[in-house]
């Protein structure tokens, strides 16, 4: 049951505006008024870019985590709200996610 239909159940009466439909993207992801920090850093001397500043459910972070993982055929994970990605890939992330609507921050390097 996602969150749509949970608001359903507590607010049957209730019907959405415009503003927030837009607020969902096609695949149910919401989108927020603050910018997603993309950051790059080395661990073990290897390069990660991490993903921060997600306002919205885990389950939808987790589901953006998983289709950038996908689109980008490379590793990574979910844990203490960031999404980490192994590799250097600000550019190709950052124009995924400002192409399904997100507001993303560069920072550092």
């Amino acid at each position: 049951m996602d969150l749509k239909d949970q608001l359903k159940n507590l607010f049957p009466d209730h019907e959405p505006t415009e503003d927030e439909q837009k607020k969902y993207v096609e695949n149910e992801i919401w989108l927020q008024e603050e910018p997603i920090i993309c950051k790059y850093e080395k661990r073990k001397g290897k390069p990660i870019t991490i993903l921060e500043g997600y306002t919205g459910a885990d389950e939808d972070f987790k589901k953006l985590a998983k289709e950038l993982k996908t689109k980008l055929s490379v590793g990574g994970s979910f844990k203490d709200d960031s999404i980490i990605i192994q590799g250097d890939y600000r550019d190709k992330i950052m124009k995924i996610l400002q192409e399904k609507g997100f507001k993303v921050k560069r920072v550092g390097g």
